[in-house]
């Protein structure tokens, strides 16, 4: 039963992913939408990091977490390399906790 959900999972995703490319050709859309889109795909990613940094079991997740998330943003928006960036903001969530800030 498992491997027959895996395979009808991964056939839903070939095929959503091949949809694109085949229907991009019939379908158009305007200039205004695309920004639309755009935008919403930066709304959704910014909830889904602002969910996972902030909440922990239904809860808040303490000041270090946030604390680590806002690091490594600060890092990002300096461009900074992606090792400094995750190295770094999990040096302060631990020397947060290390100090007692949870």
């Amino acid at each position: 039963m498992t491997l027959l959900t895996i395979l009808v999972l991964a056939a839903g995703t070939y095929a959503f992913r091949l949809a694109g490319p085949l229907l991009a050709q019939r379908l158009q859309v305007s200039a205004r939408v695309q920004g639309l889109l755009a935008l919403s795909a930066t709304a959704l990613l910014t909830a889904l990091v602002a969910t996972a940094s902030l909440t922990a079991g239904g809860g808040f997740a303490g000041w270090a977490r946030p604390s680590g998330v806002l690091a490594g943003a600060l890092l990002a928006w300096r461009k900074l390399p992606f090792v400094v960036v995750v190295v770094s903001a999990a040096v302060v969530t631990a020397l947060l906790r290390m100090n007692g800030i949870d």
